[in-house]
């Protein structure tokens, strides 16, 4: 089955033949390793069905494996269910791509592999918000060469290891990494600290309303300049002292329904300055 399926029914994995056989899980990560690159070895030489058989049985006793990455991916927007079905099917991916020759221990082929899965079933499904074409691209590569990276250095590829890997701009992979797992926004309400009383939404700046006070100044500071004396004293009552047109009509001696009209066409000339300002 393709992890990334977009079918909502949650499947449970095969039953394989190893965990009909009643295979006893590993009680430590010392025997569950040991008895791994036991079965590897055996496999390596073996013929089928028996290679197949004791394939089976190393995907069996690593479940736990498979379980503890996908658990690492919960709440982030897909359902736990659907991440241990792809964990899984990933660690069968890894037991039948695994060479015994190569030296490296088996879960730094596996580890990587399933997570590479996981990663990319976010990416096809998970978006709440999707990034780039170039960067769900670049993802994927990514996740396939950590892959093969993590197989050939025996360890986790550092972002520079797998730029070059890809010839690929350093800077590129590092925004496919940094979008890597951005599947679900947090909530504004969200506790931060320890005590949780503040929330994230708290913590978000606002609207600078001095900033835009300053740019609106800038720019009608020309042409106020150019108004008439009592036009801008009209102004001056009304914007800046809040003064109704009552208020203004009483102290510049006019009705009412003049300073509408005055007002009216004060504004006029701003804005036609303001969209074409005379040259000086």
């Amino acid at each position: 089955m393709n992890p990334s399926n977009t079918s909502t029914t949650v499947l449970e994995p095969p039953t394989l033949p190893a965990q009909r056989a009643g295979v006893r899980p590993p009680a430590s990560r010392a025997e569950r390793a040991e008895r791994t690159a036991d079965l590897l070895a055996r496999a390596a030489e073996a013929d089928e069905p028996e290679r197949a058989l004791l394939l089976d049985e190393v995907v069996v006793i690593n479940m736990g494996v498979a379980n503890a990455i996908a658990s690492r991916y919960r709440s982030r927007g897909i359902s736990t269910e659907d991440l241990h079905q792809v964990a899984y099917l990933a660690l069968v991916k890894a037991t039948h791509g695994y060479d015994a020759s190569s030296g490296h221990n088996f879960l730094s082929y596996c580890v990587p592999t399933i997570r590479g899965e996981l990663k990319r079933h976010f990416r096809d499904l998970g978006w709440t918000v999707r990034p780039p074409r170039r960067i769900q691209e670049l993802q994927a590569r990514i996740a396939s060469a950590e892959s093969e990276l993590s197989f050939s250095l025996g360890r986790s590829p550092r972002p520079s290891e797998i730029a070059a890997h890809l010839d690929e701009d350093i800077e590129e992979v590092t925004e496919a990494l940094a979008t890597d797992g951005c599947f679900t926004p947090a909530s504004l309400d969200k506790p931060v600290g320890t005590e949780g009383e503040t929330s994230l939404g708290e913590l978000l700046g606002g609207e600078d309303e001095a900033q835009s006070a300053a740019e609106a100044r800038i720019v009608l500071a020309p042409v106020v300049r150019r108004l008439s004396d009592r036009d801008r004293r009209i102004l001056m009552l009304r914007f800046f002292r809040g003064w109704t047109q009552q208020e203004i009509a009483d102290d510049i001696g006019v009705t009412q329904m003049q300073v509408s009209r005055l007002l009216s066409r004060i504004l006029t000339e701003l804005r036609e300055q303001i969209d074409d300002p005379p040259s000086e």
